[in-house]
Parts: C-alpha cells; sequence; structure tokens
C-alpha cells in the first residue's frame, strides 16, 4: 500500500470573474452579521458569500429537481394512459426522494 504525504497533494483553485454590486442591508442585519463573522474568525463580505452560495446551492438543487420531475411525468404520460397513475407515481417520487 503507498503511502501519501503533503507534497502528492495540490489544490488547484480556479478564480472566477466577480463583478461588484452595492446592496442595502438593514443596520441591525448588518450589526449581526459583524458579530457572526467576528465569531466566525471571518469578514462580513465572505460570510454573505457564505450564505449566499449556501442558498443558491439549494435554490439551484430545488431547480434541477424540478426539472427531472417535470421530464419524468412528460416520459411517464407518453408510456402510461392514466393520468391518476402517473399522479400517483410522481407523487410517491416525491415523498421517496424528499424524505
Amino acid at each position: 500500500m503507498k503511502k501519501h504525504n503533503q507534497e502528492d497533494f495540490e489544490l488547484k483553485i480556479r478564480p472566477r470573474p466577480t463583478e461588484t454590486i452595492s446592496i442595502e442591508i438593514p443596520k441591525d442585519a448588518l450589526e449581526s452579521l459583524k458579530k457572526v463573522a467576528s465569531s466566525r474568525d471571518m469578514s462580513v463580505q465572505a460570510l454573505i458569500k457564505l450564505y449566499i452560495g449556501q442558498e443558491l446551492r439549494q435554490d439551484l438543487s430545488r431547480l434541477f429537481a424540478d426539472r427531472v420531475l417535470e421530464t419524468t411525468a412528460q416520459v411517464l404520460t407518453r408510456h402510461i394512459e392514466s393520468k391518476e397513475i402517473v399522479s400517483e407515481l410522481l407523487r410517491e417520487i416525491r415523498v421517496e426522494t424528499v424524505g
């Protein structure tokens, strides 16, 4: 079994294009952001990016899941004549995948 050391691994970060924006945030929310950022030993900007990234990934995941279900419905409808059966299958899929 080969032993790995730190020289075997290289982290490559690809910079992504960015754009600066300006947003208005209520003062009390900004103060809360500052407190949380400080407790996490990070900047407010980094914390905001973290929050945006987390929610964005969740929303994109939901959009993808919705698209998959829509496509599934279209395929099932082509092969199964009963709309009730298709609806029941889709309900079952949602229950199984959403938990």
